[in-house]
């Protein structure tokens, strides 16, 4: 019950002035920031990993940001998922290779986990009358479960896969060109990952980036998402062009390399709320 009254609440927000709602998760970021030390020690230690040349107060300065944009990116949904199109549209700027998209050609977009990868999502398929999938991770509380799914469903064409789906009917999908939106850059445990480095430690990966783009027989065309002071920019980067090739662990670390960089030029925007070490190499000590 509570779970519906806060969404409730949450729908309602979505009609607030965008400057006053981004106040309103700055303001919960930072409550969030001192009532969940578990998951602050989480982002705290994602961080000495990845940016240990940078000072502890520099690096805690950065996670306070990190839990300031995740809280602005949550209830920012308000309004993706329950606003007109025009509203999203306002706020949302979509650019870069947008055009190419349209060619018939099979497609794999790598969409890191920065907190505005919800607003990617639609905004490619409210602006893109094209056949969308993406693979979905139900949540445990069966009424965020349902609100979630029905805003990833809200415009165009889309299917949603579950990961016990399997692999056969998403590269079914991206042969017949259903345009795949790829979420590959979490640790989802030792099933089928790969250890490559991600800023330099031993990062448990799946190669499904690679995997999908060699069976579909599919070019991977990045999509990254910036929140900025006005809503979000959606950036569609050229496709690589030397991927995949025969070596999915070198995939893999080449994937990781050219993450590292779209990091690099917004880290607070990064999802380092999540145990991105939490499976470790054989040996290794726990961090967390």
């Amino acid at each position: 019950m509570f779970s519906k009254i806060g969404l409730l609440v949450l729908r309602s927000l979505g009609y607030l002035p965008l400057s006053w709602l981004r106040a309103l998760g700055a303001a919960l970021g930072a409550l969030l920031w001192v009532a969940i030390p578990s998951r602050r020690r989480v982002v705290q230690t994602n961080l000495r990993m990845c940016f240990a040349h940078l000072s502890k107060a520099e690096r805690d300065a950065l996670a306070r940001q990190t839990f300031v944009h995740f809280a602005q990116a949550w209830l920012d949904r308000s309004w993706l998922w329950h606003r007109s199109a025009a509203c999203i549209q306002s706020r949302v700027k979509l650019s870069g290779e947008v055009a190419a998209l349209s060619e018939a050609t099979p497609t794999v977009l790598f969409a890191p986990h920065f907190v505005g990868l919800d607003v990617g999502w639609t905004a490619l398929t409210l602006n893109l009358p094209l056949r969308w999938t993406t693979i979905f991770t139900p949540q445990s509380n069966a009424a965020v479960d349902a609100w979630v799914s029905l805003g990833r469903q809200r415009f165009g064409a889309v299917r949603l896969f579950r990961r016990e789906d399997g692999v056969k009917p998403i590269v079914t999908a991206l042969r017949q060109h259903e345009l795949l939106y790829l979420l590959p850059d979490m640790n989802f445990g030792p099933s089928e990952s790969i250890f490559v480095p991600f800023y330099g430690q031993p990062a448990a990966t799946v190669p499904s980036l690679s995997r999908f783009a060699k069976l579909g027989r599919a070019r991977v065309v990045p999509v990254v998402t910036r929140m900025t002071p006005t809503g979000y920019e959606v950036v569609v980067h050229p496709a690589w062009q030397d991927f995949p090739t025969d070596d999915a662990e070198a995939d893999t670390a080449l994937m990781n390399q050219r993450l590292e960089a779209f990091i690099n030029t917004m880290p607070a925007q990064y999802f380092w709320v999540h145990k991105r070490f939490k499976t470790r190499p054989p040996g290794a000590p726990e961090l967390y």
